[in-house]
């Protein structure tokens, strides 16, 4: 399946790129980091599992076991904290 992916904050400055088009066989949000993450490099540095990272899928906050439909959008992105 084919899955826009976007990238925000700090994980764009470190990936160097703000979105993607991947085909995919992952079937959840978890999938997709895991699969990501095999990449190595920048990938494993930015997306680690150590890492506390907030997705969402079609726009709306989602947990790592959200299910992907073709043609979804996810994005990956930093915890904000403000003042």
């Amino acid at each position: 399946m084919r899955v826009t992916i976007l990238y925000f904050a700090s994980i764009r400055e470190g990936l160097g790129i703000g979105s993607e088009v991947l085909e995919t066989q992952a079937q959840t949000v978890a999938e997709v980091r895991l699969e990501l993450l095999a990449r190595g490099g920048s990938y494993h540095e930015c997306l680690s599992l150590s890492r506390v990272l907030k997705t969402a899928l079609n726009q709306e906050m989602c947990e790592p076991t959200a299910l992907l439909t073709s043609g979804c959008e996810l994005a990956f992105f930093p915890p904000v904290t403000g003042g």
